[in-house]
């Protein structure tokens, strides 16, 4: 288990007090602007940690760029995400979870894992993009 330092508390504290997911960038500046002296790396680091012991979750967008939330969930899940003012709804996905199983199985694989997370506009986008 990691220690718990002042900076890695602040990174969590940050990261609990955001919406959605966010980069460690982001984060970075966040921290920065209210008077931090956190470094990037560090927060890197940090949400790295966090991200392994299950206290936030990690993707990748689909840009490529890793981005982080506080976990509000034990457990697997997977994500609906608005790519465009990123609101975050956690979703069981049953099916998922079968059709991965089934398709291991089926190609002679064992312990399979997976991450699925899907991207698209949430409905206050959709209608924003609408023109409503």
């Amino acid at each position: 288990m990691k220690r718990n330092t002042w900076q890695r508390e602040a990174v969590r504290e940050a990261l609990d007090a955001t919406e959605g997911f966010i980069s460690a960038q982001a984060l970075h500046s966040t921290l920065h602007a209210s008077g931090s002296p956190i470094g990037l790396a560090t927060v890197y680091r940090a949400l790295g940690d966090l991200a392994t012991s299950g206290e936030a979750d990690s993707l990748q967008s689909p840009d490529g760029e890793s981005l982080y939330r506080a976990c509000t969930t034990t457990g697997h899940h997977h994500h609906l995400i608005c790519r465009n003012c990123g609101l975050t709804v956690e979703i069981a996905a049953d099916e998922v979870e079968s059709w991965a199983k089934r398709v291991a199985a089926r190609n002679g694989f064992t312990q399979a894992a997976h991450v699925v997370d899907v991207f698209g506009l949430c409905e206050n986008c959709t209608r924003l993009a609408a023109g409503e």
